[in-house]
Formats: structure tokens, sequence, C-alpha cells
């Protein structure tokens, strides 16, 4: 038993509170019944810093905090990019695609889908979303969270991930998206507290007390770890080759996460209005330069004081050990909170799309609001549970648990992004163009993975989108336009009619951004 009887009593006092306040903000006022707009989108009244704060808890999870800093241990800092190309990805998002879905009004990713292209699009991608949530994103925080209970407690695997898919239930299950979002200011706060008490407390292990010795000591000892641009020669190169992560397939992959995902969009989508989410997005963007520091760094330090460990993964759970009890339960706390934040932020995903795409139009066109709201919750629980049993088959035998989840979730990424693109500002884009650059995506990936096996996941992910995109393309003039005439005028984006200019603040924040991460690659080039 790592942990003693102080950070247990932390834990127990943060898990409680979090759910006594999750339940306070997720009151009705008297005579209103929670509605789907209240459950699923926070009634569209988030605030900015609700929606910057919960698309951070969403996006950090233990397949972040574990995993990424697991990659950090075997890799070195070069993983960062995942989080720094996102704050330019984020505010690309900011500018160019959320004018689109809010003047929408849509719910899910793929209502819009189904506005635009027809509902055969629709079908196919909920389904899509659905298995890649249920069978990849929650099995992989349930799993990972796991392996944190199980490295300072002792836990078995399935006890640890029945506690947290408990703790993920009774905080989100009732409240929605509303209950998330809100309690998520706390979740970062106690985040970015734990993971920077972690950090200076694994730098000052590595310098003799001198955290800003331990990190020069680390450059010093393990240059290779602080390269941003990997060479051909380092063994780490298939999974971020050079030059090409900034130039290529990472940026595809991050603007199907960060813009097309029900998962993370979903907050924005919440927002009171398109200024307010915007403002919301750069929130979270000056957040992700920070988030390598704070969970890459003690993985590298993890090199110099646990050289010798079984697993990469194990490096974040290892680093926790030579914390002092009672700080030790505030970082188990921040661990925790960005493990059930994700786990309801994909629970209350789960159930919009199962609900909103799948249930309403096919079985549920009389239902009662409140009876849709019922269907949600029941979606929520079984995604849930459904998960629990399906992690260990799935990944019990994994090593770097954050590299296996980009490798194979880049099997479909790149037709996501081309269908939305080609969508969004492509008016001659149709249906059969749309289904066939998603289907296109799968399978040249996997003729890719099986005939140049070689080939980095990432370069893969950059060559299939451009092919999808020349599908998409192609095969959308085998198809007679949308028009007036055929009754489908209404499925193109009027780009005419949305502003995407953005105010003084959001324009100073991106340069400020891009400057801060120039100068980064810069120095560790």
């Amino acid at each position: 038993m790592v942990l003693e009887t102080i950070d247990i009593v932390i834990v127990i006092g943060y898990a409680l509170a979090l759910i006594a306040i999750a339940t306070l903000v997720s009151r009705e006022k008297a005579g209103h019944k929670k509605d789907t707009a209240d459950y699923f989108l926070a009634g569209k009244a988030l605030p900015w810093w609700a929606i910057g704060a919960s698309l951070i808890a969403a996006n950090i999870s233990a397949e972040q905090i574990i995993g990424m800093s697991g990659s950090g241990y075997a890799i070195g800092l070069a993983i960062a990019s995942y989080e720094w190309l996102a704050a330019v990805t984020l505010i690309v998002v900011g500018k160019f695609f959320l004018p689109i879905f809010l003047k929408r009004g849509i719910y899910t990713m793929p209502q819009f889908l189904e506005q635009r292209f027809g509902v055969s699009v629709k079908y196919v991608m909920s389904v899509f979303w659905l298995g890649i949530y249920t069978f990849v994103n929650l099995t992989t925080i349930l799993w990972l969270g796991a392996t944190a209970i199980n490295t300072l407690t002792g836990a078995g695997m399935m006890p640890g991930m029945i506690l947290l898919a408990m703790f993920a239930a009774a905080y989100s299950l009732y409240g929605g998206l509303k209950a998330v979002a809100l309690t998520d200011i706390i979740q970062v706060v106690l985040l970015i507290i734990g993971g920077a008490l972690i950090t200076h407390i694994t730098l000052s292990q590595v310098g003799g007390g001198d955290a800003f010795g331990g990190f020069q000591r680390l450059m010093a000892e393990f240059p290779e770890r602080f390269d941003m641009i990997l060479s051909k020669d380092n063994p780490q190169y298939k999974n971020l080759p050079g030059i090409g992560v900034i130039l290529g397939g990472m940026w595809v992959m991050h603007f199907s996460y960060w813009g097309f995902n029900q998962y993370i969009i979903q907050r924005a989508l919440g927002a009171k209005n398109v200024k307010e989410a915007q403002t919301g997005i750069m929130f979270a963007a000056f957040i992700k330069i920070l988030m390598p520091f704070i969970i890459v760094v003690p993985g590298i330090a993890a090199v110099a004081l646990a050289p010798d460990l079984a697993k990469p993964d194990q490096a974040y759970p290892e680093m926790m050990k030579l914390v002092p009890s009672g700080v030790r339960g505030l970082i188990f706390a921040a661990l925790i909170a960005a493990i059930v934040s994700s786990l309801g932020s994909m629970m209350n995903s789960i159930s919009t799309i199962f609900t909103m795409d799948l249930y309403r139009p096919i079985f549920g066109q009389n239902k009662t609001e409140r009876q849709l709201v019922t269907v949600g919750r029941v979606t929520s629980l079984t995604s849930l549970i459904i998960a629990v049993f399906a992690a260990r088959p799935l990944l019990a035998g994994a090593e770097q648990v954050f590299q296996i989840i980009q490798e194979y979730t880049g099997f479909f990424t790149p037709g996501i992004v081309a269908i939305f693109v080609l969508g969004m500002f492509w008016k001659r884009a149709t249906e059969f163009g749309a289904i066939s650059a998603v289907i296109g995506s799968f399978a040249l990936s996997l003729i890719f993975k099986v005939w140049l096996p070689g080939m980095p996941f990432i370069d893969r992910v950059g060559i299939v989108f451009l092919l999808c995109l020349s599908i998409g393309v192609g095969l959308s003039y085998m198809q007679r336009p949308y028009s007036q005439a055929t009754g489908g005028a209404d499925k193109i984006v009027d780009l005419g009619g949305i502003s995407f200019k953005t105010g003084t603040g959001f324009n100073i924040g991106a340069i400020v951004v891009a400057a801060i991460l120039i100068f980064l690659y810069g120095f560790y080039w």
C-alpha cells in the first residue's frame, strides 16, 4: 500500500465533493424538466471558462497522463507535438469550423453529416463513433486508470476499473454535459497543480534538491530525449517521423480529434454564442502549451530515476511513489479527476450520438424529451459496463497504449477529415463521394499497413488523407450536384451567411500561441 491514510482521506474527500457539486449545478429550476438540450448540450449556455476547462479535462485523461508520460520515457519530448500542435489546431477550429457548426444548430457531428450529405453518411459515422468511443476510448481510460491504482495501492485491475466507472457514473449520469462541464474547472485546476507538483518533485530528485538543475542534468545526460524532430536512425522514428510530424499526417489527426470529434466539440456546441466558444477554445490552446511540462517531463525524469521499468506506461505511477504522503493524495486525486472527467465526457457523447442520431429517428419519433433523456442515461451506463469487461482482452498486452490508439484511429481519421472539409468548403461534394472517402480511408490504410509495414503511421495518415480527398472529389462528380431543382439546395453550406471574423483578443492570442511554439520548436529542434 503506497497511499497512506491522509492520501486516502484526500481522495475520498475530493470524490464526495465532486459528486455533491455536480449534483448541485445540475439541478433545474422549479417546474423545469430536463430536456435533450439541457442534458446533451448543457442548455446551450456554457460560459467560455467552462468550455475551455472542459475541453482540456475531456482530453487529458489516463491515456494522456500515463500513456504520454510513458511515451516521454520511451521517446522523449518529441511526443509533445501531440500537445503543442493541438494548440494551433484549436485556433483554426475556433475561427473556421465552429461558426459553421453553431450556425447549423446541431447536437452532433453525425447530424451535420446528415444535413450536408444524407442519412447514410450519418448512420455509418454514428455506428463508427459509438464503436471507437466504447471499445477504444472508454476501455483505454479505464485500463490505464486502473494501472495507476494498481501501482499505488496494489488493488486488482478489475476492482480499479469498477471503482472508476462507479465514480464517473455517480457524478455525470444525472446531470449530463452540464454536470461535467461546470465541474471541469475544478478538475483542470487540480490537474495542473498536481502535475506541476510531480514535475517539481521528480526534477528535484534528479537534481539533488534543485529542480532546474535536475532539468539541466536530464538535457545533458539524455540529449536524445529532447529532440523535437527525430532523425531516421532514432528507433522511435516510426512513431514520430521527423519533419513529417509538423508537415504531414499529425495535422489530419489533430483536426479529426479537435474539430470533428463529438467527444471534444460537444463542449463548444453547448456555448452561449460563437464568441464565447472561441474564447473558451483560446483558453484551452494556452493550457495545451503547458501540458507537456507536467506530463511528458516526469516520464523523461523516470529514465534517470527508474531506468529498468518493465513497460513505459509504468513511468508516471512510479514517479508518484516518490511524492510524500499528503501531496501524493493530492496528485492521485488529480489523476482520478482527469480519468473520471474523461469518462463522464465520453459517456455523454456516446449517449448523445446514440439517442439523437440512432434511437430518435428510428424508434423515438413519438418519445417525449424526458424519455429521450432517460434513453441517454441508460446508454451511458451500458457503454460503461461494456468497456469495463472489454478492457482486459483488448489492452492487457499493450506496451505504449497512447501510440497504439494513435495508430489504429489513424485508419479512419483521413476519411473523417476529408468528408468534413469537403462538406464545409466545397459545394459540389455529394453523398456518394463522402461515403466512398470514408470507406476508402479504412481500405487504403489497411493496404498501406500490409504492403508497406515500415511506413510511419503518421506519414500513412497524410498520404491516405490526400487520396481520400481525391476519391471524394472524383466520385462526387458521378452523382448529380445538390441544387434547388433536385431539392437538395439546403444541404449545401452557405459560407456567405457565416462570419469568420474574430475579435482582437482571439487574434492576439493566436499570435502569442504561434510565437511560443516557434520558439519551443526552434530551441528543441
